[in-house]
C-alpha cells in the first residue's frame, strides 16, 4: 500500500489578486485566503459555481503574469485550485 499523500503547508494570507478567463479577456478580482506550493483557497466577489475549470491567477491584473490553476472545488464564493 502506498503511503498517504502529504499536503502541501498551507500560508494564511489574505492578499488582493485577480484571475483571468478565457485567454486573459475576463479579469475578476478575488482574495487568496490560503495559499501552498501546490495551490490556493480564493474568495470570489460572487458565486464560484461559474468558475470554469481551469483559469489563471495573478497578484497583479497583468494577464501575461501568474500561474495557471484548475479549479478542484466550489462552494459558495469560494473556490479551491490546484497550480498546473
Amino acid at each position: 500500500m502506498p503511503p498517504p499523500k502529504k499536503r502541501a503547508a498551507r500560508k494564511l494570507l489574505s492578499q488582493h489578486a485577480w484571475i483571468t478567463l478565457d485567454g486573459g479577456f475576463a479579469a475578476r478580482h478575488c482574495l487568496v485566503r490560503d495559499i501552498s506550493d501546490t495551490g490556493a483557497k480564493i474568495t470570489l466577489d460572487e458565486d464560484a459555481s461559474q468558475l470554469p475549470g481551469v483559469i489563471r491567477m495573478a497578484f497583479a491584473r497583468d494577464a501575461r503574469t501568474g500561474r495557471s490553476c484548475q479549479v478542484v472545488w466550489r462552494r459558495g464564493k469560494s473556490a479551491g485550485v490546484k497550480f498546473i
